[in-house]
């Protein structure tokens, strides 16, 4: 039991690096993602006798896994958005949205939580806090409940987020059908969905006498996004899972909304001098105009899906498969080049940008903007796949497994969303959560007879709850609406929001696995 103990210990040094370098140092996570590799190297070459060339090759493994499709969805993903703040789509975007209604408790919902989601959908990293968070705080919210709200709002879409990547990612590394895994993360996250309108309504209101009145549209928030979310995880895939179930949250809510416009606002909940009020009045094609690169997107994601088996096919055969891991011939990694989001995303954002008439050269200056912008992110999941993938292959995350299920046995699944909500929290990525646990939470399924699907799923249901208190989430909030240094403040203030869903997903998903078992 000692040697099982002392292994544990020693597996977790990299992770136990990253708590400490982010949440005690206060290291950049580029840094801190770096140093995880150094010490994950190093257990791996002491605690386990891995080769040099098999940390090397397993390193690069990690690296080219990271490099394609992930940097690419990153880069595209951002460059897009930033290309339509450059043009001014963005304020159109901004006034669409906000000339709904005067009631703070619907703007939030529509702002926060449908537009959030589709901005995490699409780009993620941060932009779903952000640019949510500034537009409350123009419209007249507290910015620390405006932070509150976003941070809240972003935490369930996160596992299906920058066009899916984290549920992607966690099917290639753990080798579940996609569609299967999806379809479980989208039926575990059901009911977390649901309670999220309900708690923005009851923040950004100031209690739970907020809901008073809302409880209609709170609903309707909640139901048009959880309904289509399964809808889309199983009939499409985890790709296009965030866009399809923020865009009809985000029409039918909009539509009840406007059906509720000529009712009497009450006073404490009734906001001032928003957008609405400006007097600007966009035409309809410059509003199609504003969302093009959006709807491209969307429209080019979809057709390119699994649901039209004629263009998926012929696309994704444009492949190509290699063995990089010197330790295992059998170990091969597959790079689609053209049907894979991020190509896919990068096309629809230029042809956006020609139709919204941005000039090339400005077109380019953008996109060398956002390759700076992004610079450290790509360090850091170049720094966390490697380390990852070392860890996988030396056996590391197989020691990891081995104590917890040792330790709790058929309990064991109380604590498989609590590591994913670690990993989230520690590296402020879902998709980092996903390749550093996923396969911690496989080789525990298979330990203990649970079922495989549920017990991955279960990692990202997780990560809902560790990216509301990441620190990294926090920073950008405060930083987009002026609280820098305020981050201590809102981790407080979150806490509970966070830990409560941490308990109730816990039990859900011990419940799940007695079910399916």
């Amino acid at each position: 039991m000692l040697e099982l103990l002392g292994m544990f210990v020693l597996a977790l040094l990299p992770i136990i690096w990253l708590v400490v370098a982010l949440c005690g140092l206060h290291m950049e996570a580029y840094k801190a993602s770096v140093g995880a590799l150094v010490v994950a190297v190093a257990c791996a070459m002491l605690g386990w006798q891995m080769s040099a060339v098999n940390v090397a090759t397993a390193a690069l493994e990690g690296f080219a896994m990271a490099i394609w499709p992930i940097v690419i969805v990153i880069i595209a993903a951002v460059f897009t958005y930033n290309l339509t703040v450059h043009t001014g789509a963005m304020e159109t975007i901004k006034h669409m949205l906000c000339s709904v209604s005067s009631d703070k408790r619907i703007l939030t919902l529509l702002i926060a939580w449908c537009f959030g989601a589709f901005l995490e959908g699409m780009a993620g990293f941060g932009t779903a806090v952000a640019i949510p968070a500034s537009m409350l705080v123009a419209l007249g919210i507290q910015p620390a409940t405006a932070i509150l709200a976003c941070l809240i709002a972003n935490g369930v879409p996160t596992m299906f987020g920058s066009i899916g990547i984290p549920t992607t990612t966690l099917a290639s590394i753990t080798g579940i059908d996609a569609i299967q895994l999806s379809t479980t993360q989208a039926l575990q996250v059901f009911p977390f969905v649901i309670a999220c309108p309900i708690l923005i309504v009851t923040l950004v209101g100031g209690g739970a006498r907020a809901l008073k009145g809302a409880w209609p549209v709170t609903l309707v928030a909640g139901l048009s996004f959880a309904l289509p979310e399964i809808a889309a995880a199983h009939f499409i895939g985890p790709a296009l899972t965030d866009v399809v179930a923020a865009v009809c949250s985000l029409v039918v809510t909009f539509a009840f909304a406007l059906s509720q416009k000529g009712a009497q606002v009450p006073e404490e909940h009734c906001l001032r001098g928003s957008l609405s009020d400006d007097g600007i009045n966009e035409t309809v094609a410059e509003d199609v105009r504003a969302w093009s690169p959006f709807i491209l997107i969307f429209v080019v994601l979809l057709l390119t899906s699994k649901l039209f088996p004629f263009i998926n096919g012929p696309l994704s055969s444009i492949a190509s498969t290699v063995n990089i891991y010197a330790g295992d011939p059998t170990a091969t990694l597959t790079f689609t080049w053209i049907n894979t989001p991020g190509v896919l995303i990068m096309l629809c954002g230029i042809v956006g940008g020609v139709i919204q008439k941005c000039p090339a050269p400005e077109m380019l200056q953008v996109f060398r903007d956002t390759c700076k912008q992004m610079s450290k992110t790509v360090v850091t999941m170049l720094g966390v796949l490697a380390c990852a993938k070392i860890m996988g292959y030396s056996g590391m995350i197989a020691s990891i497994a081995a104590f917890f299920v040792g330790t709790l046995g058929a309990a064991y699944p109380v604590v498989a969303p609590l590591l994913g909500a670690l990993g989230t929290f520690v590296t402020g990525s879902g998709t980092s959560s996903e390749v550093l646990f996923g396969n911690v939470q496989l080789q525990a399924a298979s330990s203990i007879g649970a079922d495989s699907t549920w017990l991955v799923a279960s990692n990202s249901l997780g990560i809902s709850a560790g990216k509301m208190l990441s620190p990294q989430n926090i920073a950008i909030g405060c930083a987009a609406c002026g609280l820098v240094g305020k981050d201590g403040e809102i981790l407080g203030k979150l806490a509970k929001y966070a830990f409560g869903f941490a308990i109730a997903m816990a039990a859900l998903v011990f419940a799940g696995s007695l079910v399916l078992a």
